[in-house]
């Protein structure tokens, strides 16, 4: 863990506010998911967080990556550049997976010089890469439960299970190779049973698919969804790679490639916000600190993710309940009604906010003018 005294140390040095990142916790998070589920090939989801030193730790301890837009895919695609062509394919085809259903006509044309592992969940997607991409191979989406997960996916995403294997059959018709299923829970997923519920879906997918003739799938992507430890209401990931892992065994041979797309998992322990008291107010009766960063840059998980990031004080004092704003004019750059922090902190003083290293400065603007953190790689 990065310590206070390290962190005053980079403020005092960089300004605030800060994003640090903590590569050897990525590394951490990384060896624990192996450990857990180690039939599951980790494709990290690089829209947790895009930086591309966090992608070149992850691609350095043997990960592989699921890319939802053209410019995630060219940062995984830095890294191999260089290689021979066949030697790229080969890295491509086993190292990424486009896993938006919903891909522009130009996407697709690019996609398709690739040869690429692309998701789908609707006719009118067969009809675009038959015509833009018909060299890509096709994984089903499906729709899942989402019951108890901080993010519900499903309404957006994800094919009916009663018309899955049509979209199988269509594909095939089209002459696209369908290689197999996925699914994603939603994100954060505590109710750990919507792992169990959709593996067993899928192998009735499966199932039926070869029952109606179609024999060419070997693969299963298990999503994302993988809890952070955000609190101790999060059940140890031990407990759910258990249930996974006897799920898999019981369900599918291993001759069935399984992959999975953790991306909160491998960052949000990762990162840390270091900001500084800009003001001090009471207003209604109640203590109110501002601070240089907010839900626009390193704090936006609280907009965008339904996140609440806790924040602590470097020194100590008699606590009370107190709010904590960001820096801009809007009203509705709020960090926390109900923070209870020291009551004798000044302007000057830092506070921090840690496992905030998924879904927040990867959304960070420039609104009212601030700038986004600066970010702070440590532990390379």
């Amino acid at each position: 863990m990065v310590t206070k005294k390290v962190l005053q140390q980079l403020a005092k040095k960089h300004g605030t506010p800060l994003f640090v990142v903590d590569h050897d916790e990525l590394r951490r998070n990384y060896a624990t998911f192996r450990k857990y589920l180690p039939r599951v090939q980790a494709y990290y989801a690089v829209k947790a967080n895009p930086d591309a030193e966090i992608v070149k730790t992850l691609y350095k301890a043997g990960a592989s990556f699921d890319v939802a837009s053209m410019p995630e895919f060219k940062i995984v695609h830095e890294y191999i550049k260089h290689m021979p062509a066949k030697q790229r394919q080969a890295w491509i085809w086993d190292k990424i997976i486009y896993a938006n259903p919903i891909k522009a006509n130009e996407t697709l044309r690019e996609l398709d010089q690739y040869k690429a592992l692309v998701t789908y969940d609707n006719f009118e997607e067969i009809k675009k890469i038959k015509q833009y991409a018909p060299r890509t191979g096709l994984v089903l989406r499906l729709k899942v439960a989402n019951t108890g997960a901080m993010v519900e996916l499903s309404s957006k995403c994800g094919a009916a299970p009663g018309e899955a294997v049509d979209l199988i059959l269509e594909a095939d018709k089209a002459g696209l190779v369908v290689e197999g299923l996925s699914f994603h829970v939603g994100s954060q997923t505590t109710n750990f049973e919507n792992f169990v519920q959709a593996i067993n879906l899928a192998a009735d997918i499966f199932k039926e698919a070869k029952g109606r003739g179609y024999k060419k799938m070997n693969l299963l992507d298990i999503g994302g969804g993988f809890p952070a430890p955000y609190d101790a209401s999060v059940k140890p990931f031990s407990v759910l790679a258990k249930k996974i892992n006897a799920e898999l065994d019981r369900l599918f041979p291993k001759d069935v490639q399984i992959l999975a797309e953790p991306g909160r998992f491998m960052v949000a322990t990762a990162g840390i916000s270091v900001s500084k008291i800009i003001g001090k107010a009471v207003r209604d009766g109640k203590l109110c600190y501002y601070v240089d960063d907010g839900v626009y840059h390193t704090f936006s998980g609280i907009i965008f993710d339904h996140c609440h990031y806790h924040m602590e004080a470097f020194k100590n004092g008699q606590k009370q309940i107190c709010t904590v704003f960001g820096p801009t004019c809007d009203a509705l750059d709020v960090i926390s009604m109900s923070e209870e922090l020291p009551t004798n902190l000044e302007r000057g003083d830092l506070l921090l906010s840690r496992n905030i290293g998924a879904y927040s400065a990867a959304s960070s603007t420039w609104f009212n003018g601030f700038p986004p953190a600066k970010t702070i790689h440590v532990n390379r």
